[in-house]
């Protein structure tokens, strides 16, 4: 009996193995099912088209937002602007990771790992030990990081700070735009006749690999450059790091900063996945492209000029929509005179708060005047990597949303401007979008949206 249920088993088993459809094209079989999460924070921006660039006035003679039809594709956007506390993460996470580096060169056996004791894998090189608390204040810590807190004759309060000049990042990001552009080889020369090809792995793919360092921590002193004659010293030294504006938006981030971010925000997630689930395949965290921004502002109002979906800036109640600078001289009559905290205006009808004054925020986009007129009509998107070389003008990237500082006109969703990627500004922060790749569990994204209480 026992020697009938092994034959039988053994049979079942070579069924299984032998069923490959019956000849018939099938796909690969077994796939585990993909399920998007929900990012936390984050409001879902359906697919749609809409006129891009129509506004109910443009500056006299700039012409730089030709109204024109275009498609997007579905993402998940920030409710609101990155906030203090949170890029505070990344500046902590940076300082944290560069003084435990410094702890393992000298106190390898606390400070690193070098076995995984469940499989016994030898790391070469070791890891950082995370889980090991580091003791700022003992006397062997202190004397290893000295070269991370401010040199003593530069000491300006008694506390001795770190060095934010040394809060350095470095990522590697992969130029896909530069692999995809034609090669024209030896024997492929186009006098000759030939065919422009792509390398396609027949170099070295490692030159499309390009190295940033980029240093995090915000220019406090924005508010002091940005603003000549004007009482700014309580912003500078407060407005980043008191608890009470925690919930404030970043400012004083550079575009370079704010891409930084997206990576280290990537990096984090996909740790975690891989941490708990044995993976990692987060879709990446990245700046909007113009476009995308510029749908996500309208809400699904086409031919508005504002996020709220009507033609002026107040309510039926004669209250301020937004914060910006509604009358000559006068900061204050819309609620705050200079940022004030997230969310505290009603949101779109997507969700997204703030899409209209309080800061401006970055985009992904190389600024152009005449980048409508040529970038396509499906996820538009104007990439140029500018490098420290090259000339001011190719350096400059789209500004969106208008800020606590400017006029109404800032604040349309088709108004133009820019700023230089290595700049920091007082008036300017960022939200990060992530591309929706896949159906969620009740196949309804917009369902799971949620707002950010901060």
């Amino acid at each position: 009996m026992r020697r009938t249920l092994l034959y039988f088993a053994i049979l079942l088993l070579l069924g299984s193995c032998g069923n490959t459809g019956n000849g018939e094209l099938i796909g690969v079989q077994n796939r585990k099912p993909y399920y998007q999460p929900m990012p936390y924070g984050m409001a879902y921006v359906p697919l749609g088209s809409f006129t891009m660039g129509v506004s109910d006035q443009d500056l006299p003679y700039a012409l730089i937002h030709q109204p024109k039809t275009v498609t997007i594709t579905p993402f998940f956007m920030d409710e609101t602007e990155i906030t203090n506390n949170e890029y505070r993460q990344f500046v902590f996470w940076v300082r944290d990771s560069i003084a435990r580096y410094m702890l393992s060169e000298v106190m390898p056996e606390e400070y690193s790992i070098e076995e995984n004791r469940r499989t016994g894998e030898i790391y070469d090189p070791p890891y950082l030990n995370w889980t090991r608390r580091i003791d700022w204040e003992g006397e062997e810590e202190r004397s290893i990081l000295e070269d991370l807190f401010i040199p003593e004759h530069e000491k300006y309060f008694r506390k001795r700070d770190i060095d934010s000049r040394k809060l350095k990042y470095k990522y590697y990001w992969i130029d896909l735009k530069a692999a995809s552009k034609k090669d024209f080889t030896q024997d492929g020369d186009p006098e000759a006749g030939g065919l422009a090809n792509r390398p396609q792995g027949l170099q070295d793919r490692s030159v499309y690999v390009r190295q940033e360092v980029i240093n995090v921590y915000p220019d406090t002193l924005c508010w002091l450059f940005d603003y000549t004659y004007a009482y700014n010293e309580p912003w500078t030294k407060y407005y980043f790091w008191h608890p009470s504006y925690d919930n404030y938006p970043v400012v004083g981030v550079s575009w370079e900063q704010a891409k930084a971010f997206c990576v280290w925000r990537t990096m984090w997630k996909n740790r975690y996945l891989a941490s708990k689930k044995g993976e990692s395949d987060v879709s990446d965290f990245r700046l909007p492209t113009e476009a995308e921004w510029e749908w996500a502002a309208r809400g699904g109002h086409d031919l508005n000029p504002f996020p709220w979906g009507g033609p002026y800036v107040r309510n039926d109640k004669g209250c301020f929509l937004g914060n910006y600078k509604p009358l000559r001289g006068n900061y204050s009559d819309d609620g705050g005179a200079k940022p004030i905290i997230v969310a505290h205006y009603p949101p779109n009808d997507w969700g997204l708060f703030d899409m209209a004054g309080n800061v401006a925020e970055w985009t992904g986009d190389a600024f152009d005047e005449s980048s409508c007129n040529f970038s396509w009509d499906l996820d538009p998107f104007y990439e140029y990597n500018a490098t420290d070389m090259d000339p001011a003008v190719l350096k400059r990237k789209v500004v969106r949303g208008g800020s606590w500082k400017d006029i109404g006109y800032y604040l349309q969703v088709a108004t133009r401007t820019y700023e230089y990627q290595d700049t920091a500004k007082s008036y300017i922060g960022f939200r990060c979008v992530q591309s929706y790749l896949g159906r969620q569990k009740d196949d309804n994204p917009a369902k799971a949206s949620h707002i950010y209480q901060k």
